[in-house]
């Protein structure tokens, strides 16, 4: 029989609660109450700022994430978001420090209010968001109003944050014995958790969940979609959304690379190298956050332009093979993705000083190590420089798609030897993972798993082309606020498409999606036909503009007289045959690795 002692406490949990709802929005987690706004401008109702774990520090450093404790004094304000994850910019020249705070596993929930409160609630949708910026860098706070709005205000969003940097991409075995290895992914995923255990709470559905992210985001999907050998099937979630999923090497936990990232990390927190006679990882877990920080900042920004030190291993029960191999088995979770590349992912990952065949055989070198001088004239036979243009000099365009000039050799930003490495780069890392992944899901079987039977899988591809279609520059259209040079209609047409797939399961646009922007049939990606949609624009009034890599201004197009021109292409043919060159990189993954 319980002890008396628990019912008051019962009756004061009973009382803060009635309190919370009474003032309208508040919701019980049984760990804590949160108190949510309505949002007057936009008509949605917002919790920020939502413990979904416990706060990942101290004893709990590099450790898998943990329940909240219980906190049910009173109800928390959930009217602004939780504090960032400690920053790591990638290794640029003038990288500069941002601290954040451990303590940063907190996610935001987004929903639009029943259209009618006396009714029976419907659950909606839900769209889980998860933010981008290289596995260091980024957070949870993208507002998400624009999106359900325009999308006809049919789904629930949640963005989360997760460790990133040392704090959630340490590896070693020492780390692997002692802790967790990718504890920013197990973040994700118990965010995930969190998603099927309370969003009814928040009116949505939880057997009806896509999961979205962009660059590192987008490749958290991809190895969400590979996790625990694909026997996930649809637990976590039905759809998902890549956008520029990044891959990176991916090495075994305790390979060379990532123990030497930290055993230097060590060095640098003032915890000596890893030996038999040291406790480096207890050193670690006992250090001030701030050395930590500084640490992980300082081995991250020494590494190779462009890129970051502390990433996602193979290794442990939930990532067990490395996409490139996994992929093309059919071993896969959920059954539906919509993922995409944009037309200019490199340049901001490559050092702007390549302009001979040396500096790119050299710089080929620096970016796959493991490359033999004939794995370079193969690469550069797969990317083959053009008589015209390779003058750096010469004039700067977007490509058509079609040829005859291709992406190999000219951009917006670059020509020459400056582009062919962009190209490569971009393919690499970013534009041939979401080849892969469109193909996993269209064709690929699973026959040790009928749950996930091939006829369950279906995949929808496209690409990102509005000049200037640098990395991360479709998130304004499709979240907002949208830049000069997205058009109206081109981003109420691409916010509709991404409702559409939470929604329908199909990114089509139909004519009851409105009349204000055009009807598009668009086929699903198969090998045999491979379909993509490619987005772009035209017409509009020219402007010149910078980004911050790129000093000098380029000519974009924004209103007035912007208009969409979305098309069906062949994604194998696209750009002088972008098919065979994604089979290029599968070819040589084991010595990338991916």
């Amino acid at each position: 029989m319980p002890s008396l002692l628990y019912y008051p406490t019962v009756l004061a949990a009973a009382a803060i609660l009635a309190s919370a709802q009474t003032s309208g929005l508040g919701v019980d987690l049984g760990y804590s109450i949160y108190q949510g706004l309505r949002n007057e401008t936009t008509d949605l109702n917002v919790w920020k700022g939502i413990r979904f774990a416990a706060p990942p520090t101290e004893a709990l450093r590099w450790q898998a994430p943990q329940p909240p404790v219980e906190d049910r004094t009173e109800p928390i304000p959930a009217t602004s978001p939780g504090p960032i994850c400690p920053q790591v910019m990638p290794a640029q020249p003038n990288a500069f420090f941002i601290p954040g705070d451990e303590d940063c596993l907190f996610l935001n929930v987004y929903a639009p209010p029943p259209s009618c409160e006396s009714a029976e609630k419907s659950l909606l949708p839900v769209l889980v968001w998860i933010h981008g910026g290289g596995y260091g860098f980024g957070d949870g706070r993208q507002d998400m109003s624009e999106i359900i709005n325009d999308g006809g205000r049919g789904f629930v969003v949640v963005a989360v944050q997760y460790r990133l940097g040392a704090f959630g991409f340490l590896s070693s075995a020492d780390v692997h014995e002692k802790g967790v290895v990718n504890a920013g992914l197990l973040d994700q995923l118990f965010a995930l958790e969190w998603v099927q255990k309370h969003i009814e709470l928040f009116g949505g559905d939880p057997a009806r969940v896509t999961v979205s992210g962009e660059s590192a985001g987008g490749g958290s999907i991809m190895l969400h979609s590979l996790a625990k050998g694909g026997q996930l099937g649809t637990s976590l979630f039905v759809n998902a959304i890549a956008a520029s999923p990044y891959l990176p090497p991916q090495y075994n936990y305790d390979d060379a690379v990532p123990t030497s990232r930290y055993i230097d990390f060590a060095r640098e927190a003032g915890c000596g190298p890893p030996a038999a006679s040291e406790a480096v990882f207890e050193c670690l877990v006992e250090k001030d956050s701030m050395i930590l920080q500084q640490a992980s900042f300082n081995v991250s920004t020494t590494q190779l332009y462009g890129t970051w030190a502390f990433l996602p291993v193979t290794g442990g029960s939930y990532i067990q093979r490395r996409p490139s191999e996994q992929l093309s088995t059919g071993s896969i979770n959920g059954q539906r993705i919509l993922v995409g590349n944009n037309a200019d992912e490199g340049p901001m990952f490559v050092p702007l000083n390549i302009t001979t065949i040396d500096n790119l055989i050299d710089w080929t070198h620096t970016v796959f190590p493991n490359f033999s001088d004939e794995d370079v004239n193969s690469l550069l036979e797969a990317y083959p420089s053009s008589d015209e243009p390779t003058d750096p000099d010469a004039p700067k365009y977007p490509t058509s798609g079609h040829g005859p000039t291709t992406a190999i050799n000219v951009s917006l930003v670059a020509t020459g030897q400056q582009q062919r490495a962009n190209n490569i780069y971009a393919e690499a890392t970013f534009i041939c993972p979401s080849y892969w992944l469109a193909e996993a899901y269209s064709t690929i079987p699973n026959k040790d798993n009928d749950s996930n039977s091939s006829s369950n899988f279906i995949s929808y591809k496209y690409q990102y082309s509005i000049p200037l279609a640098l990395h991360t520059e479709d998130i304004p259209a499709y979240f907002g606020p949208a830049r000069p040079n997205q058009g109206p209609e081109f981003t109420r047409t691409f916010r509709t498409m991404w409702a559409n797939f939470i929604t329908k399961n199909d990114p089509s646009i139909t004519s009851t999606d409105g009349n204000d922007i055009p009807t598009i049939d668009w086929p699903p990606f198969s090998t045999r036909v491979p379909r993509q949609l490619n987005l772009n624009q035209t017409g509009g009034t020219p402007y010149e503009a910078t980004r911050p890599y790129f000093p000098v201004p380029v000519t974009q197009y924004g209103m007035p007289g912007l208009e969409s021109e979305i098309v069906v292409v062949d994604a194998y043919e696209w750009e002088g045959g972008r098919g065979k060159r994604c089979e290029f990189w599968k070819g040589v993954s084991g010595k990338v690795p991916m």
